[in-house]
C-alpha cells in the first residue's frame, strides 16, 4: 500500500480533525487575501480619484516680481517681463517620458470683464477635459456645450440677479446662461466660465492661456518627476506639484497596508499554532497505528512524510478554500469603504501566495510532529496491543 493511499485513508477515518485544521489554516489565509485584496482596492479606488478628481500639477506664467519700498513704506510691486503660455506649447506636455501617466491637461484663461457697472472674471476652458476634471461641480443646468453659453457661479449669479436660460451681453456679444455654479466656497463662485476659444476671443488672448492644470496619475512614478519633465519641456513657465491630499491618501494608505501585514501575520501565526496542535495530539493518538508500522519495517522517512503528505492535503484544500473565501469577504466589505465599487479581478498570484503560504505554514507546524513520530520506537505498539 502506497503511503498516499494511507494518508488519505486516514484523513477520511478522521473528518472531523481534518475539518478543524482546515478551518485553522483556512482563517489565517482569508484574511491575509481579505487584507491584501482591500489594500490593493482601496488604492485602485485612491488612484482612480486622483485621475479624476482634481489636478495634481499646476503650470503658471513665469514672472519676476521687484519689490518697491522706500523709508520703510511698501510702495507695492511690479511685476518685470511676465512671460505667456502659449497654447501650441502645451502639446511638448505629452512627450515627457512619463507621458502615460497624465490624464488630462486642462489649459485656461482669465481676465475682466465689465457687464454693465459690474467688473466679473472670465474663464476660458476647454469644457470636456474641465467638467471631466471638477467632478465635485454641482451645476444647476447644463455645461458648457457651445461657444455662445456660459455657466456662471453663485456669487456671479446672485449679483447680477441671473438664472439659467438667461441672455448675457460680453463685449457686444450676446451669451447664453446654460447653468449656475452651486456655491463651492471657493474663487469659482466668482467666475463666468464658457469656452477656451470664446475666452479668448473675448479677452483678445489669441493662442494664450493663463494657467494649465495637470492630472497626473502617479501610480509608479513620484509626481516630483513628472514637474521636472514638464518644467524641462516647458523651460519659460513655473510647474508646481499640488502634492498634499495625494501625500496624505497615500501615506493612509500604506499605513493601512501596513497595519494588515501585521494583522495577517498574527492570525496566520495563530493558524500554525493550531495546526502544531492538532497534529501533535494526532500523533499522540496513533502511537500504536505509527509503532506498528515501525515494526512492520517503515523507516523513520517514511513515517515523516506519511505526516507531512496529511499536511499537505490539508493545506492545499485550506488554501484553496481560504482564497476564495478572502476574495468573498472582499466583495461584501468593499463597498463600505469607497464610494465608487470597485471591480475585483481574477489575481492568479495572489491565488499562488495563498495556496503557497498555506502549505508552508502547514509543513512547518507539522514539521516537529512529523519527527517525533518518526523517533517512536516500535516496541510502543507492542505494549499498546
Amino acid at each position: 500500500m502506497k503511503l498516499s493511499s494511507i494518508a488519505f485513508n486516514n484523513l477520511r477515518r478522521r473528518k472531523s480533525r481534518m475539518a478543524f485544521l482546515v478551518i485553522g489554516l483556512l482563517i489565517g489565509v482569508a484574511t491575509v487575501v481579505t487584507l491584501i485584496s482591500l489594500s490593493s482596492a482601496l488604492t485602485a479606488d485612491v488612484q482612480h480619484k486622483m485621475e479624476n478628481y482634481g489636478a495634481n500639477i499646476l503650470i503658471t506664467p513665469r514672472s519676476d516680481n521687484l519689490s518697491l519700498s522706500y523709508g520703510g513704506i511698501t510702495l507695492g510691486g511690479v511685476s518685470l517681463d511676465p512671460t505667456e503660455i502659449y497654447q501650441a506649447d502645451l502639446e511638448k506636455i505629452g512627450t515627457i517620458r512619463n507621458n502615460r501617466n497624465i490624464a488630462a491637461v486642462a489649459p485656461k484663461v482669465l481676465g475682466a470683464v465689465n457687464i454693465g457697472s459690474e467688473r466679473v472674471l472670465l474663464m476660458g476652458v476647454d469644457a470636456d477635459k474641465e467638467f471631466h476634471l471638477k467632478r465635485w461641480w454641482s451645476i444647476i443646468g447644463q455645461p458648457v456645450t457651445a461657444e455662445n453659453e456660459l455657466v456662471i457661479g453663485s456669487a456671479v449669479a446672485a449679483k447680477l440677479a441671473l438664472s439659467p436660460g438667461d441672455a448675457l451681453d460680453i463685449s457686444g456679444e450676446q451669451f447664453t446662461i446654460s447653468g449656475v455654479l452651486e456655491k463651492t466656497g471657493s474663487q469659482d463662485d466668482q467666475l463666468l466660465i464658457g469656452s477656451l476659444p470664446t475666452a479668448q476671443r473675448v479677452l483678445n488672448k489669441p493662442g494664450v492661456v493663463s494657467l494649465v492644470e495637470v492630472a497626473a496619475l502617479c501610480a509608479d512614478c513620484p509626481v516630483s518627476d513628472m514637474v521636472n519633465q514638464i518644467s524641462e519641456v516647458l523651460p519659460g513657465v513655473d510647474v508646481n506639484a499640488i502634492q498634499q491630499v495625494v501625500k496624505t491618501r497615500m501615506h493612509a494608505l500604506d499605513q493601512f497596508r501596513a497595519f494588515s501585514l501585521a494583522i495577517a501575520a498574527v492570525v496566520v501565526l495563530i493558524g500554525g499554532l493550531v495546526v502544531f496542535v492538532t497534529m501533535m495530539g494526532s500523533v499522540n493518538e496513533r502511537t500504536r497505528e505509527i509503532g506498528i508500522f515501525r515494526a512492520l519495517g517503515f523507516r523513520r522517512s517514511h513515517v515523516m512524510k506519511l505526516i507531512l503528505f496529511e499536511s499537505v492535503v490539508v493545506s492545499l484544500l485550506a488554501g484553496l478554500l481560504g482564497y476564495f473565501s478572502g476574495i468573498g469577504a472582499t466583495w461584501a466589505i468593499l463597498p463600505f469603504m469607497t464610494e465608487h465599487h470597485v471591480m475585483l479581478q481574477w489575481n492568479p498570484i495572489l491565488a499562488g501566495l495563498a495556496v503557497s503560504l498555506a502549505v508552508v505554514v502547514g509543513c512547518l507546524a507539522s514539521f516537529y510532529p512529523a519527527l517525533h513520530a518518526s523517533r517512536l520506537d516500535p516496541t510502543e505498539a507492542l505494549r499498546a496491543l
